[in-house]
């Protein structure tokens, strides 16, 4: 079993629990962060100068690699896009440089966030990790992170994706975007609302990076999403019950989404019908599989 992990994106929504459960668990864990601060397991990096202080390896057995720049937050210009996939594949670059410099590493794993934009827009079609990749601004981008993570297989290291779809939390992610016009009284479906959204609570994300990290068996890339992805309607309904609110039967056009977000409405209105077939074959078992009972856990 690792002992040592290093943690990139370790205040990000997801690796803050997951530091905290690792560390609940017993493990060690370092962090690589922009800034210094007091925390002597933290240590600097940065991704657009190309410095990383190779300290932050001493001793470390895993990478959890989830650092990258936020992908729904800001309009996409072309400098954005290029910060958007610089900072996941520049990241992952500078990660294995810093590993080759220290002959003597222990490093043998390598888990990296990835994502179910990987697939692109593919309306119903059932998508397994064998789907090709798709088109468009994420599955592009996917396609070059996946890429530069796949090149940690020449430095011998086992290299796990996990392709995660809506990570479901009070604490940050898409929830709070969702639910905020529900609380206004006005929920409505987006685009068609027949999109499929593939979804995840926030426990289970943890736990599957965990997963990954002590089950030497898992190897390249596994959709990280409940078993059962539900439409846009469906997880709009589903908020707005456990909310005690009214969905209206009107939905809101596309037209008004691409006014609002521009070339970001892919990432709202993109169909992922992900199975989680070959993540539950690698023996996980999910605390929540079903969205009512997700829901139910966040909303008390």
């Amino acid at each position: 079993m690792a002992e040592k992990i290093l943690i990139t994106g370790a205040t990000g929504l997801v690796g803050t629990e997951l530091k905290k459960h690792l560390l609940s668990k017993g493990y060690e864990v370092n962090t690589l962060t922009r800034k210094k601060d007091n925390d002597p397991n933290n240590f600097v990096w940065d991704v657009y100068e190309g410095t990383i202080d190779a300290d932050c390896l001493d001793g470390v057995n895993a990478i959890i690699h989830l650092a990258g720049e936020p992908v729904a937050d800001k309009k996409w210009t072309d400098e954005r896009k290029k910060q958007i996939i610089d900072s996941r594949v520049k990241s992952t670059e500078l990660l294995f440089k810093a590993i080759k410099s220290l002959p003597n590493h222990q490093v043998k794993s390598f888990i990296s966030a990835s994502a179910v934009g990987f697939y692109g827009d593919c309306g119903d079609e059932i998508l397994t990790e064998e789907s090709p990749n798709g088109y468009g601004f994420l599955a592009e981008c996917c396609k070059f992170w996946e890429d530069a993570v796949d090149q940690g297989k020449k430095l011998s290291l086992r290299i796990v994706k996990l392709r995660t779809g809506i990570v479901l939390s009070n604490h940050g992610g898409a929830l709070p975007q969702l639910d905020k016009p529900i609380k206004l009284f006005a929920g409505a479906a987006l685009g068609t609302g027949k999109q499929w959204t593939p979804w995840l609570h926030i426990d289970d994300m943890v736990e599957m990076y965990i997963e990954a990290l002590e089950n030497l068996k898992m190897e390249n890339c596994y959709n990280a999403c409940a078993p059962f992805p539900v439409t846009n309607k469906a997880l709009t309904k589903a908020i707005a019950r456990q909310l005690h609110r009214p969905v209206w039967p009107i939905k809101v056009p596309k037209k008004a989404l691409e006014l609002l977000l521009g070339e970001r409405v892919e990432a709202v209105l993109m169909s992922n019908n992900t199975s989680a077939q070959k993540i539950l074959d690698a023996g996980f078992k999910f605390k929540f599989t079903h969205l009512n009972d997700a829901l139910k856990d966040l909303y008390p």
